[in-house]
């Protein structure tokens, strides 16, 4: 009977393990077939909503943000100036917009909307000229105006978020609110560039843009000048210099102020006007977005025109 004792503890270990891993096993069906009805039910795709949302809210609270401060940033420059109806200048500028020309009929688009983008930057500083008193310069009136600008877009990004999050939780679109949430990270770098900006804007430090200028600016200085320079269409001016038996006509914003003129306009009233003689070349200098990966400020050489103006060419900036 001694001998038969360790068969019997032997065999109740068996049984002991057996029954574990059978309660185990059974567990994690029904855990499974828990998480499966869930799932049918929507239960599991709404909590991962639930999750986005409250991701996207907490980024919409930075956006938030990001306004505020620069809108706080143009109400104290206005207030430095003495400007009237300061509210009433943030309102109209911050919460205006353009409807774009339908675009299904080529026929003169671009002039269209070249119209329409001029009446709106005239809008904009009218109604800054109008509220500031006598004696402003036109330089810090651009850099009020730029910096209207940029509480605008700052403004159109929070609210295009914001729109999109409310609309897929209204409907319970999940789809809409996933790709809210993968495209986030570029609305929120592209509010940042705009919210960094402001603040070098507001001080007129030369940023982006300013790579063109100062190329033009250099050759302006250091070549023999034959004529200018010339303001040739509005806040863009020209001259002309002699350069290997060469003349060299460069056109450049007419600065200081945070404007990047209007190249293409003067450009093409330039090339109108010398029609009688053999324009070898037309050479652009502009700054574009880095990638990735690339080093700052490095330069290259391409085929095509890069013009802050409306039109067919490519905007690089």
């Amino acid at each position: 009977m001694a001998e038969l004792l360790p068969l019997a503890n032997t065999s109740s270990s068996i049984f002991s393990d057996t029954s574990l891993a059978t309660w185990i096993i059974a567990i994690s069906i029904l855990i499974s077939t828990v998480l499966s009805i869930l799932a049918f039910l929507g239960v599991a795709q709404g909590l991962q909503i639930r999750i986005w949302r409250s991701q996207i809210e907490a980024r919409l609270r930075i956006l938030e943000k990001y306004r505020d401060d620069v809108k706080q940033l143009a109400r104290r420059r206005l207030s430095e100036l003495k400007a009237r109806d300061v509210d009433n200048i943030l309102e109209t500028t911050i919460e205006y917009f353009v409807v774009e020309p339908v675009s299904i009929e080529p026929t003169d688009i671009t002039k269209r909307l070249e119209k329409i983008l001029r009446t709106e930057e005239d809008r904009i500083e009218q109604v800054v000229a109008s509220r500031l008193p006598e004696g402003i310069s036109d330089i810090q009136v651009k850099n009020i105006v730029t910096l209207l600008a940029i509480a605008n877009a700052l403004n159109l990004i929070y609210k295009y978020v914001r729109h999109i999050l409310l609309t897929g939780i209204k409907t319970r679109n999940a789809l809409l609110v996933a790709q809210l949430w993968m495209m986030l990270p570029f609305f929120m770098r592209i509010a940042k560039t705009y919210h960094d900006a402001a603040k070098v804007i507001s001080k007129g430090v030369p940023i982006g843009d300013a790579a063109g200028p100062l190329a033009a600016y250099r050759l302006m200085t250091s070549l023999p000048r034959i004529a200018g320079p010339i303001e040739v269409a509005k806040d863009t001016i020209y001259s002309v210099h002699k350069m290997d038996g060469r003349n060299i006509v460069v056109v450049k914003a007419k600065g200081p102020g945070s404007t990047v003129g209007r190249p293409g306009e003067a450009v093409e009233r330039l090339v109108e006007e010398w029609l009688h003689q053999r324009i070898a070349a037309i050479i652009t200098v502009d700054a574009a977005l880095k990638m990735e990966g690339e080093p700052t400020g490095s330069i290259a050489e391409g085929t095509g025109v890069a013009m802050g103006d409306p039109g067919p060419e490519e905007d690089k900036d």
